[in-house]
């Protein structure tokens, strides 16, 4: 990826040593890319080099194809080793029940590989992305499915989880104004995909064992899957928010996969 090297530095020089070679054969490189693309990459004076229009998609692009070539590089290296496997990627503490489930219903297939479990904090999706996992469960709308093959598993509402001595805990049910709007109890916030978390009142959580101590603590409330009841939840109330966006539980793979195992996985999944 010599053009996008020199189109995040900028600078012959430092590109070249980036690369390992010598500036002028790192120059006639980019000249023949030019020459077959038919367009100027970058504008070269003695002082500087700079992006053309069609030269500053460089950088990004060269990322996404280095990140590609990562990512199948990390499977192939799976698929090579003596033990078959496929590694599926889920929230922690998500979905515990159809895991389980899927987990056993999968091993009593004939041919059944090793499943490993790849725990996330958030964003499950990446995992896929960037070759760590082979398939992972995904929330919608919270996880994003884009660039992925899906198939839908189930869909379920959601409930407020909050401290049984919270007036609201013995409620039969919510609406979202009742809980978004808690002074004494402002709504966690979960870090985007760059790892920011947006603006707001509420106590930054990562993962679910930190987010229910806080809210035991009277620090902090959350909306979630419904599906989190299956698992304990001492000192914390969990009541159905009426008009919560329904959540879909999909299983998802990259579109590229040929394996049969995970085709097999997929389909016990959705017999489930």
């Amino acid at each position: 990826m010599a053009a996008a090297a020199v189109a995040e530095e900028l600078h012959f020089g430092r590109a070249a040593q980036r690369l390992g070679i010598a500036p002028p054969p790192l120059s006639r490189t980019i000249t023949r890319l030019e020459q077959r693309l038919g367009v100027a990459l970058l504008e070269r004076t003695s002082r500087k080099v700079s992006l053309t229009e069609a030269g500053s998609v460089l950088p990004a692009e060269g990322r996404g194809i280095l990140g590609a070539l990562s990512a199948a590089e990390r499977r192939t290296r799976r698929a090579a080793t003596s033990r078959p496997s496929l590694v599926l990627a889920t929230k922690a503490g998500a979905s515990g029940e159809l895991l389980a489930k899927l987990l056993d219903a999968y091993a009593a297939e004939p041919g059944a590989v090793a499943v490993d479990l790849l725990l996330c904090e958030s964003q499950p999706q990446q995992t896929l992305h960037d070759g760590q996992a082979d398939v992972a469960l995904l929330h919608q709308p919270f996880d994003s499915t884009a660039e992925l093959d899906t198939e839908i598993l189930n869909t379920e509402g959601q409930v407020a989880i909050l401290p049984t001595s919270h007036p609201l805990a013995g409620r039969s049910h919510v609406r979202m104004a009742d809980v978004s709007s808690l002074p004494d109890l402002p709504l966690a916030r979960w870090p985007g995909p760059d790892g920011a978390y947006p603006e707001g009142p509420g106590a930054e959580v990562r993962n679910q064992t930190q987010l229910f101590q806080l809210i035991a603590l009277g620090r902090t409330t959350v909306v979630m899957p419904e599906s989190c009841r299956a698992n304990p939840l001492e000192g914390l109330a969990a009541v159905p928010v009426l008009d919560a966006p329904t959540v879909t539980t999909v299983i998802a793979w990259p579109p590229h996969s040929r394996s049969r195992a995970l085709a097999d996985l997929v389909r016990v999944a959705t017999r489930l």
